[in-house]
């Protein structure tokens, strides 16, 4: 199962509004067929898993990601594919919580194919965005945080480059790549002129929208962002310079005047477009006042979080903002994941409340 992990995580930025799955067909203990979605419109994992395999799937094991559909979308079920291909037992861990398509392990059942569900928290995570997706008005946000040990993006005088090490950076595109969307506030974009596209190694690169929540339109025409792969759409207010989003637009930007909140453009009202447009999971990447703003409005759905062992004893904050009033009502990170990359930690976890935390643990 892991590894039917580690082939759906190649799709990773590209199968959107779809889930990430990934399948392995086993017989007399040899794998026979591997497979993964790749995208919308493509064979799901298992028509391409089976489709290696060829005739040798009959009595086969399949090890799939995610519960087989059970409906007639853009491709046939892939519940209807394991019964014509005569495997013999189906292992799935992630239930389909999609009502269209729910229903592949009990079809499965009936037609005389053993089914076992099995936990695998890797395969959870794959689809944390695709089932959000589901019921939620807004798209799945991660906010990306890449800080010295005091919590600091720079120094006094505004150096940033480098807090962390190469190992922590070639990980951060990992995120920018499974993301539809990456936002920073334009301080940001003054500050660092960041690219913003996805450079992972070893990888061609997913396109990801590129987003500035900039409510005066200060966004120079000569940004970098503006000329790396992949699109540009500037969040605004009514009151923001006409002149200004004339020359953004003449270098390929698309400016959309929303609702502002204290002077700049609501985050709600943004993340609500995106999710018409069809953007599934969005990254927020900095600066300190965004980010402040999304945590202060209970937007953030999960942090991926870069630490450098460096005490920098002032300047840029990662995330400014005044923070609660108690310790109860701080945030906290459930489903933690902590790993080293070469001096730096790295950590992920979901968000929640400090109390639902203590009241999760008290049930």
């Amino acid at each position: 199962m892991l590894r039917a992990v580690a082939l759906a995580e190649r799709a990773a930025g590209r199968t959107s509004p779809n889930p990430m799955v990934g399948c392995v067909i086993v017989k007399d203990g040899e794998v026979i067929g591997e497979g993964w979605h790749q995208g919308p419109g493509t064979p799901h994992a298992e028509p391409a898993a089976l489709a290696e395999a060829g005739d040798a799937a009959r009595g086969a094991t399949a090890y799939v990601t995610l519960e087989p559909c059970n409906h007639y979308g853009n491709t046939p079920p892939c519940s209807e594919a394991l019964i014509a291909a005569g495997v013999a037992e189906v292992v799935y861990a992630a239930a389909d919580p999609n009502p269209l398509a729910a229903g592949g392990a009990d079809r499965l059942r009936a037609a005389g194919i053993r089914v076992r569900h099995v936990l695998v928290p890797e395969a959870d995570r794959l689809i944390r965005p695709w089932v959000h997706g589901l019921t939620a008005s807004r798209p799945y946000v991660y906010a990306k945080l890449a800080m010295s040990l005091d919590g600091r993006t720079a120094t006094k005088t505004g150096e940033s480059k480098w807090i962390t090490g190469p190992e922590a950076r070639t990980h951060g595109h990992l995120l920018r790549q499974r993301t539809d969307a990456i936002i920073v506030g334009v301080e940001t974009v003054l500050a660092d002129d960041p690219g913003l596209d996805p450079r992972p190694e070893g990888v061609v690169p997913a396109p990801s929208l590129k987003i500035v929540m900039d409510s005066r339109l200060r966004t120079p025409a000569e940004a970098k962002l503006l000329s790396t792969p992949g699109d540009v759409l500037i969040f605004t207010t009514g009151t923001a310079d006409w002149q200004a989003e004339d020359a953004l637009r003449e270098q390929g930007a698309e400016i959309i005047r929303i609702p502002s909140v204290n002077d700049r453009p609501s985050l709600s009202a943004a993340l609500a477009h995106l999710k018409e447009i069809g953007c599934q999971s969005v990254m927020i990447e900095g600066g300190g006042t965004l980010l402040s703003s999304v945590f202060d409005d209970g937007l953030v759905d999960e942090v991926w979080a870069y630490i450098a062992p460096l005490i920098l004893g002032g300047g840029r904050p990662a995330i400014s903002g005044e923070g609660p009033d108690q310790l109860a009502s701080a945030f906290t990170l459930a489903d933690r994941q902590v790993e080293q990359l070469g001096t730096d930690l790295f950590i992920r976890g979901t968000l929640q409340r400090r109390e639902e935390a203590v009241c999760s643990q008290a049930s």
